[in-house]
């Protein structure tokens, strides 16, 4: 039987508050685009990293299919409040940053949330990162040196962002927040489905599990 998979009112508030608290960063980061471009554009990439904290800390929080688009969606449209010049390439950002987390996510047919998971989608996130703004900012114009600091801290940019996504997680799970809107583990490391937005007849499959 195919597996179906919905979103509840509870995963989607707590969606909602990372979206908020995720996107209001987003927006600084926009902001501080022009300033950082002009005065140290090797740390462009970096800077852009910030946006994968939505997908992340709502992928490691609520451990379900769809929550880091979701989470991104709304951060993107905070952000978009907050630096509407930006508004495309917050869109644009988000749902390709979501798109790649919920890919990786996806497949491991989301039943392994170990940290190295997590990492996978920073690093690919980062090479794009690195790629795209390498030719949208002429950084090719830069000294040999600039460039190649540039494309380390492009691709480490994504990857120190996700720790701290993950940190941020973890820190609300052990503190019970999503225990009844995300999937938590059940008997012998099994999902449970009370509450969790997740269709029975798809418990234990693509719900939160433990980590491996």
């Amino acid at each position: 039987m195919a597996q179906r998979t919905r979103i509840s009112t509870s995963v989607l508030l707590i969606c909602a508050a990372i979206g908020v608290a995720t996107g209001v960063l987003g927006g600084v980061a926009g902001w501080v685009t022009v300033p950082l471009l002009a005065a140290l554009p090797v740390v462009y990439g970096f800077l852009l990293g910030v946006h994968v904290l939505p997908g992340i800390i709502a992928q490691e929080l609520l451990r379900m299919p769809w929550v880091a688009l979701t989470a991104h969606a709304l951060a993107a449209l905070v952000s978009s409040a907050i630096a509407p010049i930006y508004a495309a390439q917050f869109l644009g950002t988000a749902l390709l940053f979501g798109a790649i987390q919920e890919l990786v996510a996806a497949a491991v047919r989301y039943r392994s949330w170990a940290a190295w998971r997590f990492f996978v989608s920073a690093l690919v996130i980062g090479v794009v990162v690195a790629a795209a703004v390498y030719f949208a900012a002429h950084l090719s114009t830069l000294p040999g040196w600039a460039q190649i600091l540039y494309l380390v801290l492009s691709v480490l940019g994504p990857v120190a962002w996700t720790a701290v996504g993950l940190a941020i997680g973890a820190g609300l799970r052990r503190a019970g927040v999503g225990r009844s809107g995300g999937g938590r583990p059940g008997a012998r490391g099994r999902p449970a489905t009370g509450g969790s937005g997740i269709d029975p007849s798809g418990a234990g499959r693509t719900g939160a599990g433990p980590r491996r």
